[in-house]
């Protein structure tokens, strides 16, 4: 019986409950408890004085009242006795047994000497009290009945008592002459203790005596001091002992219940029948837990069990483990003094064309600087026929040696850098893919895979692949693993690990090529790659407007493709695609203008806000516009006014170029003002905001403009 203490725990003290209370939410507490944790509702108690009555706690942590619908009768499934409404939560603290304990808050009565309490009497419950549950935070009023609305847990509190003579003190045989022993079983008929020998010599299993019933020690001492049962009394008429049973609310009631009280239309059936009813249930659904419970026993016995087989088995495999690891590192090793050497050599190499070099540039700096040195001195002498007689020679000598020092004489025959590269990506790859198989019963890693092509296809930036095992393959696979690249011709990298032979891959770059290829691994290894497959995504992009992450003010139609709103706020709407690649170029039709408001339209990351209007953040790059100009705006910053305004009928064109980084608008197929804003990068998606004066209609899937092609020296050459 020692496992079930925990449930035989008040979740307030961690104490053994005493006088348990069974509140509306099917949770127990000790009545004494329960008074503990009363608090007063704010119709009994003023704000400061429920302020002072919680100031010397610091650590309570209050529950937001907005979550108190969770607990509500309406969400929880249960009812309520009458007298009780739902409250607003109460601080909080951790009882013994970590569950949360609500504190007093409820002054002390003031004293007075003139009343006399009965001895063991409480003192009365103020009114306007409420009590919350510790374990599920479900917070009652109290009526003027208090706690004595509670119905008292009379099981419980019976098993509680038998749970403590039980852990008193050990029975001990009655037969025994000398020393008895500790009693292993109590016969019910002839009430009295046994040891095994004691039972074996005296209460033979045969004869008479085989159709008595003995029962453990513990379990015959709480049979042989169980006292009569006592009556249950109904909590709303005291004076009224239960008699029937309300079906549809689930609690005993008596006949007064049911002639005056909320139970008279409800089903009821006798109390008894479905006392027997119940306790047959409970057993039935014992029995099966007990089933599992021998099923747990002996599962915990091959735990057990295989703790030793693993710890065993475990040094023997970690000496395995070292002993290849440590041929491996030896390997590795004697090849890295292989390439040392290599690297060696061409140091020296490196080493002697340079010293060689710099000997050469030393003789030639000598006889260069002796040459200059003769000149001036030559300079110098006063005697023009003599110098005339020796300076062509002299001329020509110094051209001569300054042409020697041309490029080439002056350019380094050897370069700093080592020009050996080592490949170590495929043994890193293999060392980094190095894993345990099955070393014992070996099996084969699973076939290649076989890509689908009839199901393989690209949809505006997204990719979807399709493969299977090969027919004949018999080898068991526990999933595959697809791998694409960026589109660029770089490495691939996974975006699918599982079970499933087919995969969508979003978020890809449009007009942009992507390798794919896929192989599949069981618990022996990872199999060969499939064929490569190269699908293209589309060079133009078709989207519509995103109603999952638009503001709830936002009204859609036409397949999403048209906006408005019903709000005289601005509110903002995103596209459904996003780019990080390529030029994008798409429309916005105005369908409804009025009263001159100015809707704003341009791009945005996922994260803009989407109360005020597109720009104010530093998340959207925008052109708002009125009947009579335009403005361009970035995080609440207005830039580049420009005449011409919209109305209805009129285009407004947004461009995205994201191979210069810049973004463009127009009106009527005009650039609207210079280039709006440059030095765009990463990831954007399509947005505008309006107002309810404003209806709009997307138009995707368009060509470069001309006025664009015109202007950019570099044309694209193709649209994204």
């Amino acid at each position: 019986m020692e496992e079930m203490e925990e449930e035989l725990k008040c979740p307030v003290c961690g104490s053994l409950y005493r006088e348990p209370i069974i509140l509306p939410c099917s949770h127990n507490i000790c009545l004494a408890c329960a008074r503990n944790i009363l608090v007063l509702t704010p119709d009994a108690e003023s704000p400061q004085s429920s302020r002072a009555s919680g100031s010397g706690v610091s650590d309570y942590d209050y529950l937001d009242l907005d979550k108190m619908s969770l607990y509500s009768e309406a969400d929880s499934g249960y009812g309520s006795y009458g007298g009780f409404a739902s409250v607003p939560t109460t601080p909080c603290q951790k009882s013994p047994n970590g569950v949360r304990v609500f504190p007093p808050t409820v002054p002390p009565p003031p004293p007075q000497h003139h009343l006399l309490l009965h001895p063991g009497s409480l003192p009365p419950i103020p009114r306007n009290s409420c009590i919350t549950c510790p374990q599920c935070h479900r917070s009652l009023i109290l009526d003027d009945r208090g706690l004595r609305g509670f119905p008292k847990n009379r099981v419980l509190e019976g098993v509680v008592d038998r749970y403590q003579q039980s852990k008193a003190a050990a029975l001990r045989c009655q037969l025994c002459e000398k020393s008895p022993k500790e009693a292993t079983v109590m016969c019910e008929q002839c009430d009295v203790f046994y040891c095994d020998p004691c039972r074996l010599r005296c209460h033979p299993p045969r004869g008479p005596l085989a159709k008595h019933h003995l029962v453990p020690p513990a379990q015959g001492r709480v049979t042989r001091r169980l006292s009569p049962r006592k009556i249950s009394t109904c909590t709303e008429h005291e004076l009224e002992n239960h008699s029937m049973y309300c079906v549809q609310c689930k609690i005993p009631v008596c006949y007064q219940c049911l002639e005056e009280g909320k139970h008279s239309s409800h089903e009821v059936k006798a109390l008894g029948a479905m006392w027997k009813l119940h306790k047959g249930q409970l057993s039935l659904a014992l029995n099966i837990l007990s089933d599992r419970a021998k099923e747990a026993k002996e599962f915990l016995v091959q735990l057990r069990n295989m703790v030793q087989q693993i710890q065993e088995n475990s040094v023997e495999f970690e000496a395995c483990l070292v002993a290849q690891c440590d041929a491996l590192i030896d390997a590795l090793n004697r090849r890295k003094a292989q390439l040392l050497s290599r690297v060696n050599k061409e140091h020296e190499h490196k080493l002697k064309v340079v010293r060689d070099q710099i000997s050469h540039c030393t003789v030639k700096l000598r006889q260069t600087t002796g040459l200059m040195e003769y000149c001036l001195e030559v300079i110098k002498e006063n005697d023009p026929s003599g110098f005339l007689q020796i300076s062509d020679t002299l001329i020509r000598r110094v051209h001569m040696t300054e042409n020697q020092w041309g490029k080439a004489t002056l350019t380094p025959r050897m370069t700093t850098d080592f020009d050996l590269t080592l490949d170590s990506g495929p043994l890193l790859q293999t060392i980094h893919q190095l894993d345990f198989v099955q070393m014992k019963v070996p099996s084969p890693v699973p076939a290649t895979p076989i890509l689908q092509l009839e199901e393989c296809c690209t949809h505006n930036n997204s990719a979807t692949l399709s493969w299977k095992q090969p027919p004949l393959s018999t080898v068991q696979v526990d999933g595959y693993i697809l791998e694409l690249d960026d589109g660029n011709g770089g490495q691939f990298r996974e975006v699918y690990v599982g079970k499933e032979t087919m995969c969508t891959v979003d978020g890809l770059h449009f007009n942009s090529t992507y390798s794919s290829r896929v192989k599949a691994f069981n618990k022996s290894g990872v199999g060969q790659y499939s064929k490569t497959l190269v699908m293209q995504t589309a060079e133009i992009a078709w989207f519509t407007f995103d109603p999952s992450s638009a503001h709830p003010d936002i009204i859609f139609s036409n397949d999403n493709l048209t906006v408005t709103c019903n709000s005289y706020d601005d509110r903002v709407v995103l596209g459904n695609t996003g780019f990080s690649r390529g030029v994008h170029y798409w429309e916005l039709s105005v369908d409804r203008y009025d009263n001159h408001p100015d809707p704003a339209f341009g791009v945005a990351r996922a994260d803009v806000l989407k109360d005020v209007m597109l720009g104010k953040d530093d998340k959207a790059w925008a052109m708002y516009v009125d009947n009579n100009r335009s403005w361009f705006m970035h995080n609440n910053s207005h830039t580049n006014r420009t005449d011409g305004g919209i109305s209805k009928g009129t285009t407004v064109g947004v461009l995205l170029d994201l191979a210069h980084g810049t973004l463009t608008f127009s009106v009527n197929d005009e650039q609207q003002g210079p280039i709006a804003f440059d030095s765009m990068e990463g990831l954007f998606l399509p947005a505008i905001s309006l107002n309810r004066n404003v209806q709009v209609t997307l138009h995707t899937g368009l060509p470069i403009p001309e006025f664009y092609t015109a202007r950019s020296p570099e044309p694209p050459s193709s649209v994204c």
